[in-house]
């Protein structure tokens, strides 16, 4: 009877145990999906195209001066009915930036972008934003104007030139995916092409390199 007491004692405290372990596993796993569905890499998962987390990549190298490509000319007419020829920039660094308005990467680029533009036009540099929205400006004339992006909360009031890409000026630049921003030293060669979300103090560091 002890014995058979002892086992009985044993048994409902392993029930117990394991009821807690149940409940515990069960708390830990309903919190954990909840903040996986706010992480980043979720928003990432859900839209494959909004890269909204930290850069991963090793850091940018500049191409070294001799294997250096020339960038493919285009000309093509900015918001205000400008055009905008690429090799007309010989003599600045291009930041050429491909970019839309549903790529949350690309947006969260846009304000480092426009700070750049701001703190080294003066010294030579000149930012291109090309955008790849299908609707080309019925979309991107009404998200310039909000000034402020809904999503990501930056700015998005662009002093330098806008135009409207095609798929045949991705392919001539290798586009296959967003954000991509490429620098194109004075001569016109293709010193960084970078796809995803930049290091912004990595990419000023180039920028700098190239104005020298």
């Amino acid at each position: 009877m002890k014995l058979a007491g002892a086992r009985l004692r044993v048994s409902g405290r392993r029930r117990r145990l394991l009821t807690g372990c149940y409940w515990t596993l069960l708390t830990v796993g309903y919190a954990g999906l909840i903040l996986f569905s706010l992480h980043p890499f979720a928003v990432q998962a859900a839209h494959a195209p909004v890269l909204l987390s930290s850069p991963t990549e090793a850091p940018d190298v500049l191409t070294p001066v001799a294997s250096r490509k020339p960038a493919p000319n285009f000309t093509l007419t900015d918001g205000q009915g400008k055009a905008i020829t690429l090799s007309n920039y010989k003599g600045k660094v291009v930041l050429l930036d491909f970019w839309a308005t549903w790529c949350g990467g690309c947006k969260r680029e846009i304000p480092w972008y426009i700070e750049f533009d701001k703190q080294y036009r003066h010294q030579g540099l000149a930012v291109i934003g090309v955008s790849m929205d299908e609707d080309g400006w019925k979309t991107v004339k009404p998200f310039l104007a909000k000034k402020i992006d809904d999503e990501t909360g930056g700015m998005i009031a662009m002093q330098y030139p806008i135009v409207i890409g095609s798929d045949s000026l991705a392919k001539r630049f290798g586009l296959t995916q967003m954000p991509m921003t490429l620098l194109i030293d004075k001569q016109g060669r293709i010193a960084v092409s970078h796809t995803g979300v930049v290091d912004k103090a990595d990419f000023e560091r180039h920028i700098q390199m190239l104005l020298k």
